[in-house]
């Protein structure tokens, strides 16, 4: 081969070495600027002494949970800070979506119960929860089933904006439905009998039963609501690294471990 040809070649090697090289970092930042605008990934969460794969709990050191886990390590993959913006419910998250980058409550990643209404306002990666959807009926209470539940005159609680206070308003066609803002609302006006009932998931109304002496969990399941990891509309690259994230993390153990750290050892994990 020529000497003068060899020399084109290895100049153009060169050249694709270096525009490689070059690209890779571009791309790592154009994610970053994307799914972590801010310099830090902010994290929206749900505080509750609820439990459970979707709500976190305010702690001494901070704030802990499996979205907690989940964020840090998302973060931590990424190679920024995390900072965790503070909600009290899913429904507050959900209004938050829209908001502009360096608006008051602007997140970057969440994990919340999906529905088709919120899939209009952010973006759903992996299923990584699926709960079962119930009621609590109060201490002293006649109501056994759904259909002793379903009747005029009784009070059903549900924490207001989420898919589980939307389930509920679909399957009751007498009882009336009314949203509160806080978990922790709805437990007082349980314990004090103020209201007949309470929807949320099973398992966390499981709990809360053992705290209520005299409630009773129905047998019945009115809906599954799934729980999924989801960023804001129009971000697409960070939808595809979240996706990626979750699915690893699934197989690698990661969200393993966020549910044994947060009290859910006996819990499976159920993509679908």
């Amino acid at each position: 081969m020529p000497t003068s040809l060899q020399s084109v070649l290895k100049s153009v090697l060169a050249g694709l070495v270096l525009a490689a090289a070059v690209a890779m970092p571009a791309l790592a930042d154009g994610l970053k600027d994307e799914i972590a605008p801010t310099g830090k990934l902010r994290v929206a969460i749900a505080i509750s002494p609820a439990g459970g794969a979707f709500w976190s709990t305010k702690t001494e050191a901070g704030y802990a949970g499996v979205p907690v886990d989940l964020g840090r390590e998302m973060a931590a993959q990424l190679g920024v800070p995390v900072e965790y913006v503070v909600h009290q419910n899913s429904g507050q998250i959900t209004d938050a979506a829209s908001k502009g980058t360096l608006e008051k409550d602007a997140w970057d990643v969440t994990w919340l119960p999906k529905d088709p209404e919120r899939e209009t306002m952010m973006m759903f990666g992996p299923i990584y929860e699926v709960a079962d959807a119930t009621y609590i009926v109060k201490s002293g209470s006649s109501v056994t089933n759904f259909a002793t539940l379903d009747q005029p005159g009784i009070k059903v609680a549900a924490v207001n904006a989420t898919t589980t206070m939307r389930g509920a308003v679909a399957h009751l066609k007498n009882a009336k439905v009314t949203g509160y803002q806080t978990y922790d609302e709805i437990f007082g006006l349980l314990r004090s009998g103020e209201i007949d009932a309470f929807a949320l998931s099973r398992d966390q109304l499981n709990k809360m039963a053992q705290k209520i002496p005299g409630t009773r969990v129905l047998d019945e399941t009115f809906k599954k609501t799934v729980t999924a990891v989801a960023v804001p509309l129009g971000r697409s690259q960070a939808l595809a690294f979240v996706s990626k994230f979750m699915n690893e993390a699934v197989t690698n153990g990661t969200l393993r471990k966020a549910y044994d750290n947060n009290g859910l050892k006996d819990s499976s994990i159920r993509t679908e």
